[in-house]
């Protein structure tokens, strides 16, 4: 098996894992980062990551902490072959010879170009993801109703495309997405690897154990998150702003009416389950990505 179809094969395994243990948190984050502004002397929807997770449960069940899980699911092969393969492409490329290790210089620069490469499928992906997850947190403010606009991803691909000027309308937010996918990107596998060379001490990494690539994983997943959240903020009130009342004229727009309403702490809403998110779902990725990787031969 050549190297793009062992990366093709890891990938998908690593964010399959992913995508299993992180969902519930993205589901609460993007509940929190889309609801509502509340009205003058009212209390927001959600007081708090706790508080979207009763909510949520009380409504929709535990099938609710899952929702919209069925387009990143169908697409998570697709995503993460091109993440995985784009940057082992990029690897091969900057490597001075066959087997030569990478700087952590190298793999941001190996980062950023999987990021430009994901963003082009990450972008739809998240706009379905986002408008299923948001559903109840732009309804009423009562607990117990889920408004049903959107019947599963397909119908909200289908509603996009009918109403929303066609597969351009499902590229909504691919600004924000591509502000956040490059950067992150880039931290994250060049964190990943400054943490492996640092438990190796200096010595060759593809004798780490589990543990240590569990570590590694885990913290490099969190640095994306920690340097871009606020790009994701803008991106989901983006994605699911109503297209024919709209909110925000663009990227730059939803920014200053988030700063300027909620002020910074506007920009972090539903921080906390992303990071919560985010060490124990990208912990997975990287170790199933590394084990199936290792397995291959």
């Amino acid at each position: 098996m050549g190297d793009v179809a062992k990366d093709l094969t890891a990938g998908t395994v690593g964010g399959a894992a992913q995508l299993i243990c992180g969902h519930p948190f993205d589901t609460i984050k993007v509940k929190l980062q889309s609801q509502p502004a509340p009205a003058l002397g009212q209390p927001p929807k959600y007081a708090g990551a706790m508080d979207a997770v009763k909510q949520t449960l009380a409504a929709e069940g535990p099938r609710g902490l899952y929702k919209g899980m069925g387009a990143p699911l169908a697409t998570v092969a697709a995503f993460n072959a091109v993440l995985f393969t784009v940057r082992g492409q990029m690897e091969a490329l900057l490597r001075s010879h066959p087997g030569a290790p990478l700087t952590v210089n190298q793999q941001f620069v190996c980062g950023a170009g999987a990021g430009v490469a994901v963003s082009f499928l990450a972008c739809p992906t998240e706009l379905i993801k986002c408008r299923l997850q948001a559903q109840s947190a732009l309804a009423g403010s009562g607990a117990a109703t889920v408004a049903v606009k959107y019947g599963g991803p397909m119908d909200v691909a289908r509603q996009v495309l009918r109403s929303e000027g066609g597969a351009r309308g499902l590229f909504k937010g691919l600004v924000p997405t591509l502000a956040r996918e490059v950067p992150g990107n880039a931290v994250m596998f060049g964190v990943y690897e400054a943490i492996k060379q640092f438990i190796a001490g200096g010595k060759d990494t593809s004798g780490l154990g589990r543990g240590s690539l569990l570590v590694a994983g885990g913290l490099g997943g969190a640095s994306f998150w920690f340097l871009v959240y606020p790009t994701d903020v803008v991106k989901s009130v983006i994605q699911v702003d109503d297209h024919k009342n709209p909110r925000y004229s663009g990227s730059w727009d939803a920014f200053r009416k988030i700063k300027a309403s909620e002020g910074f702490k506007g920009l972090y809403k539903g921080f906390g389950p992303a990071m919560a998110r985010s060490v124990p779902a990208n912990a997975a990725c990287f170790l199933a990505f590394e084990m199936t990787r290792s397995a291959l031969g």
